[in-house]
């Protein structure tokens, strides 16, 4: 494959908005920089949705271009996705036309898939089209729509129709890929290429001590969460069995840092359990502090509700927490599985069970000390199998195929 390839990346939203998403989107970027690839990006007009600020029409971030789409004006579905689709599509081909890009590659949802079909026919380019999550299932889980409606199956008949004209498809994790086997789709131009972890970013340091007596935590026992507050993640769960614990643990305290939509029920939550005391709610705060932050716990804790979308994608976070050596209880999900080998790299109790995630707080906070072998080896996982260049080896692969090269 030539090092100048140039691969025209198609993204839902991207920096200097901060999510899972567009972290994954500047690790691929950057990787692919660092290989002697030359990488463009457009972002859909929900970019700008998301981003409250004027945008130019290319912007150039950490060494990036991304060429922006513009916003369209809200309207009712299903004519605002339609309107996103359009608006995508002409942009796409403006970028076709001046940056000449060998490949298209799509990043979900299936409203940056579909333009990018489109784009791909007319200009004769190979199309992969990358599946995070399943749309349909993170509308369902957003509340935008109930699993099993109409515009549900309709999401999820869109999906397959852009798989089975994708040249290749890419998905995050098996299970995705064991779904898109089931719906028909052809396994031989199916790829997993998973999550890794920023080792930049993500590698030993001190804790960050300043914020620790900032939120009043030193010489605590701290199990802590660092994320969005989505309901899907579980801290609700988290909340009630913290309470019971911290009854028996008086040294015992929770940190939750982040911010979402949940925000505001999970602390009428801790009010009403009385545990105002005990639990720390700080905000969000900038990234670079998170492998800091991550120092400070004594047990980091992702305990998802088991649903689709956990069942079926793997989160980032989890394998963040594994660079930083910090151990890991996480929820018994299908994509916590793909992650985490109980009692070798982490724990898991069974999802939804607030008895056992109790159990299991009370039993790794009073052991932390005999930790460090499996917070060791989970460490060398991530460095050796999760980290961004052998992850873009799998790119370097599929970009092969749809080339020819």
């Amino acid at each position: 494959m030539p090092n100048n390839m140039k691969i025209l990346h198609v993204f839902d939203h991207s920096l200097p908005l901060h999510s899972g998403y567009t972290f994954r989107s500047k690790n691929i970027l950057q990787v692919q920089r660092e290989e002697g690839w030359d990488p463009v990006a457009v972002t859909s007009p929900k970019h700008e949705e998301n981003w409250s600020k004027p945008t130019e029409q290319v912007e150039k971030i950490e060494g990036i271009r991304f060429h922006r789409s513009g916003p369209v004006g809200r309207s009712m579905r299903p004519i605002h996705e339609w309107k996103i689709m359009s608006r995508l599509y002409a942009r796409l081909c403006e970028v076709i036309k001046t940056q000449r890009p060998e490949v298209l590659h799509a990043h979900s949802p299936v409203l940056n898939g579909i333009p990018a079909i489109r784009a791909g026919r007319r200009f004769n380019l190979p199309v992969v089209y990358e599946i995070r999550a399943f749309w349909e299932d993170a509308a369902s889980n957003h509340g935008s729509y109930r699993q099993g409606s109409l515009p549900y199956r309709a999401t999820a008949a869109a999906e397959t129709w852009a798989c089975r004209r994708a040249t290749h498809v890419a998905v995050l994790c098996e299970g995705l890929r064991r779904d898109l086997i089931d719906r028909g789709i052809d396994q031989s131009k199916i790829t997993p290429v998973p999550n890794a972890a920023d080792l930049d970013t993500f590698r030993d340091r001190a804790p960050a001590h300043d914020l620790a007596r900032e939120w009043g935590i030193e010489g605590k026992t701290v199990a802590g969460f660092i994320g969005s507050f989505y309901d899907y993640e579980g801290l609700d769960l988290l909340v009630d069995a913290f309470a019971e614990a911290a009854t028996r643990n008086p040294e015992l305290v929770l940190l939750l840092v982040g911010g979402g939509r949940m925000a505001d029920s999970i602390r009428q939550q801790i009010i009403s359990l009385d545990i105002e005391d005990k639990v720390v709610m700080p905000g969000r705060i900038p990234h670079d502090q998170v492998p800091g932050v991550y120092k400070l716990l004594d047990l980091a804790v992702f305990p998802r509700h088991s649903m689709r979308l956990t069942e079926l994608v793997t989160p980032l976070k989890p394998m963040e927490a594994m660079a930083m050596r910090t151990p890991c209880l996480a929820s018994d999900v299908g994509g916590h599985r793909e992650l985490l080998e109980h009692g070798r790299t982490g724990f898991l109790f069974e999802a939804g069970n607030r008895r056992a995630l109790t159990d299991a707080l009370l039993d790794l906070s009073a052991r932390s000390a005999d930790l460090e072998p499996i917070c060791n080896e989970a460490h060398d996982w991530v460095v050796q199998e999760r980290n961004w260049k052998a992850i873009n080896s799998r790119y370097e692969q599929i970009y092969s195929s749809v080339t020819g090269g």
